[in-house]
Parts: C-alpha cells; structure tokens; sequence
C-alpha cells in the first residue's frame, strides 16, 4: 500500500513545502513512518506465528485424540481426496469404459483442500526435519 501512496505523498509534500530541504525531510518521515508500521506488522505476524507454534506443541504432546488427532485426520481426508481424484478416480473411468458401462464421476473444486494440504505437508516437513534431529 505505501509504494502507490509514497509518490503520491511526495507530490503533495513538494507542493505544500517549496523549499526542496523541507520537502525532502518531510518525504524522509514518511519513508520511516512506513517502514516503522511494516515493521510493526511483521512483528506482529512473528509473535502469532510463535503463538501459534506453542499451542501446536501443546496439542501434539497431548494423549487425546479429540485434541492431537484433528491433524492426522485432515490429513486422511485430504490423502483420501487426492487418492480418488487422481487415481481411484480416474482407475474406475478407465476400467469402466472398457467393461463397457462408462461413468461420470462428479467434479468438485479443488482448490481449497490443495490448499489445506500443501499446508500441511510444508508444517509435515518441518516436524520431520525436527524428528530428525531429535528435538521432539
């Protein structure tokens, strides 16, 4: 948002200001005021991902399913998904055809569970790399 309204600023800035030196300072606070609120913000984003970090430790030492098997069960969902749309799926479209019964199998969309587990393969990733080296 701050690269389209900087030039803008600026513009605004040389007018309201016609000594250049002026100009160029006020330009200079805004430059740091906008990078002060990003910085801010990514500081913010680190401090919930760490939050979030914590919680997930928390669940995954817990011995509840209801509580550590939320994750694994996704997962089987997603897997299963994945299975049918890109194997079973099209296996039983093929087979069926040759059988002489062809079937249609519905079309759903795909996208927002692709994104729930490529998600989770990339946390799977980091708890293997942990496993690893032995951190839990």
């Amino acid at each position: 948002m701050w690269q389209t309204l900087i030039p803008i600023l600026g513009n605004v800035l040389d007018k309201l200001f016609p000594d250049p030196k002026a100009a160029a300072d006020a330009k200079l606070e805004v430059m740091r005021l906008a990078q002060t609120g990003e910085l801010a913000q990514l500081n913010a984003d680190l401090q919930m991902a760490q939050g979030q970090m914590e919680i997930n430790k928390v669940e995954a030492a817990s011995t509840s399913l209801f509580v550590a098997g939320w994750r694994p069960a996704i997962g089987w969902v997603c897997g299963a998904a994945f299975a049918f749309k890109f194997i079973l799926g099209p296996s039983a479209v093929v087979l069926m055809a040759m059988a002489g019964r062809p079937i249609t199998l519905p079309v759903f969309d795909f996208t927002e569970m692709s994104t729930i587990l490529m998600g989770m393969l990339g946390l799977g990733a980091l708890r293997t790399v942990e496993k690893v080296k032995g951190a839990a």
